[in-house]
C-alpha cells in the first residue's frame, strides 16, 4: 500500500506498509510488526502480538498448583526448566517449604543448562541472520547434549516439566551425572570455536556493531531486564540481586556491555555461557559434601509418596489421593517470586485464597516486557537491521503472548 507524504502541502515521495510476521520466519515467532518503509528505510513501525496466546494465566486458577508446571514449560520453551523450577519455588514461598542444599544446587545446574541452551540457539540464530549458518550448526549439536542430560533426568526434551513442588520427582542416575560432566569438560572449546568465527569477524562486526543501540537510561525506562540490559551496562541479575536455590553460594561474573547494540548482546550473552559452566563446575563440588539420595524436602502432604509406600502404607496413600485431587490446604495470601530466565526477570505474582487452585495468577514474561522497545528502536533502520535487531532481543512467541 502506497501513502503519499505531504511536506510544505507538496507531495514529496511514496512510503509503503510491509508486514513484517506473523508468518515471516524472520520474525523468530508468530508476531508482526506493521512498518511503514521508505524504500528499505523503515520510517515507522507498530507491534502486534496475541497471535497464539493461550490464556495460561486464566488457565492456571482452575490447575491444582502442581499442575500448573506444565504450562509454564511453553512460555520460553528454549528454556523450559528455568520456567518450571520458578514456579515451584512460588509455590514453596507461598506454602513456607525450605527445601535441602542439594536440591538447591541440582536446581542450579539444570536451570544453568537451560540458559546455556537458550543462549546458544540466541547467538547461533543471529550468526544465521546475518549470512553465517557453520556457528550454528557448531552449537546445535550441544543443545543436542542438554536435551539428552534432561531426557535422562524426566523422560522429556523439550517442554520438560522437570523437577516438583519440595524438590525433583527422582534423583538423577547415573548416566545423567556422567552426561553433565562430560557437557561442562566438552562445551568450552565448542564454544571457543564458535567465537573465532564470528567475534572478530569483519562482516559479522559490521553487521552488528551500532545497530539497535540503547542506552541505560531507556533501556530502564522500558523495565527492560537480563541480557539485553546488562549489555546496555547496567549490572542487574536476579541470582545476585535476589539470590534464590542458594545461588549466594556461587561465585561468578555479570558480564556487561557499553553500547547496548547488537554486537554487545552477543558478547554478554557468549560470556554468560561461560559464566554458567563456572556455576555448574561449583555445583558439582557442592554435591559432594551433601548427603546422598536426598532430592525433595520433607513434605509428604505436598510431596507425592513412592508407589511402593502408597501401595502398602494407609498414611502414604491418604497423601497421595489428596495431592492427586488438589485438596491440599494453602494459605490466604499473595506472593511474587522472581529468577533469572534467560531473557530476564521471569516473575511469578500469586494471589491465593486459601482454596485449591490459585484466585490469581500473573506471569511476568521478560519477552513482553523486553518487546515493547522494538518498533521505536525500529525507526530509521534498515530492514535487514531490524531483521538483526529482533534477533538480538531473543523474543520467544510463547512467552511473549502466554
Amino acid at each position: 500500500m502506497n501513502q503519499p507524504v505531504i511536506v510544505n502541502n507538496q507531495e514529496r515521495k511514496e512510503t509503503t506498509t510491509l508486514n513484517l510476521g506473523p508468518t515471516h520466519p524472520a520474525t523468530h515467532g508468530v508476531f508482526q510488526n506493521v512498518l511503514e518503509m521508505d524504500g528499505e528505510r523503515i520510517v515507522s513501525g507498530v507491534s502486534t502480538i496475541g497471535y497464539i496466546h493461550r490464556a495460561f494465566e486464566k488457565i492456571a486458577e482452575h490447575r491444582p498448583f502442581y499442575q500448573i508446571t506444565p504450562l509454564t514449560d511453553r512460555m520460553n520453551y528454549c528454556s523450559s526448566p528455568i520456567n518450571n523450577m520458578g514456579w515451584h519455588m512460588t509455590v514453596e514461598k507461598m506454602l513456607g517449604i525450605k527445601t535441602p542444599k542439594r536440591v538447591d544446587y541440582m536446581r542450579v545446574i539444570i536451570m544453568e543448562l537451560a540458559r546455556i541452551s537458550d543462549h546458544l540457539i540466541c547467538n547461533g540464530i543471529l550468526g544465521v541472520d546475518t549470512g553465517a549458518y557453520s556457528g550454528f550448526l557448531y552449537l546445535m549439536e550441544k543443545r543436542e547434549h542438554i536435551y539428552e542430560i534432561y531426557e535422562e533426568i524426566c523422560g522429556a526434551r523439550l517442554t520438560t516439566n522437570i523437577g516438583r513442588v519440595g524438590g525433583f520427582e527422582r534423583d538423577f542416575n547415573d548416566i545423567a551425572w556422567t552426561k553433565i560432566r562430560k557437557f561442562v569438560k566438552d562445551y568450552p572449546p565448542v564454544l571457543k570455536e564458535f567465537e573465532e568465527l564470528f567475534t572478530r569477524n569483519r562482516i559479522f562486526m559490521d553487521r552488528t556493531q551500532g545497530v539497535g543501540a540503547v542506552d541505560a537510561e531507556t533501556a530502564l525506562s522500558y523495565s527492560w531486564t537480563g541480557p539485553i540490559l546488562r549489555a546496555c551496562g547496567v549490572d542487574y541479575d536476579v541470582r545476585v540481586n535476589e539470590p534464590y536455590s542458594s545461588y549466594e553460594d556461587f561465585d561468578f561474573d555479570i558480564p556487561v556491555g557499553t553500547t547496548g547494540d547488537v554486537y554487545d548482546r552477543y558478547m554478554v550473552r557468549n560470556e554468560e555461557m561461560y559464566q554458567s559452566i563456572r556455576i555448574i563446575e561449583q555445583a558439582l563440588d557442592m554435591l559432594e559434601r551433601e548427603p546422598k539420595g536426598v532430592f525433595h524436602a520433607d513434605v509428604p502432604e505436598i510431596f507425592l509418596p513412592p508407589k511402593e509406600e502408597v501401595y502398602n502404607n494407609m498414611e502414604a496413600l491418604i497423601y497421595h489421593f489428596k495431592i492427586v485431587m488438589g485438596e491440599v490446604d494453602s494459605p490466604k495470601t499473595e506472593v511474587y517470586h522472581c529468577v533469572e530466565g534467560a531473557n530476564g526477570e521471569l516473575g511469578f505474582y500469586l494471589v491465593n485464597d486459601g482454596g485449591r487452585t490459585p484466585y490469581r495468577l500473573h506471569f511476568r514474561r521478560p519477552s513482553f516486557i523486553n518487546y515493547q522497545l522494538y518498533a521505536p528502536m525500529s525507526r530509521g533502520m534498515l530492514l535487514s537491521d531490524a531483521i538483526i535487531n529482533m534477533s538480538s532481543l531473543n523474543v520467544i512467541a510463547g512467552e511473549l503472548d502466554a
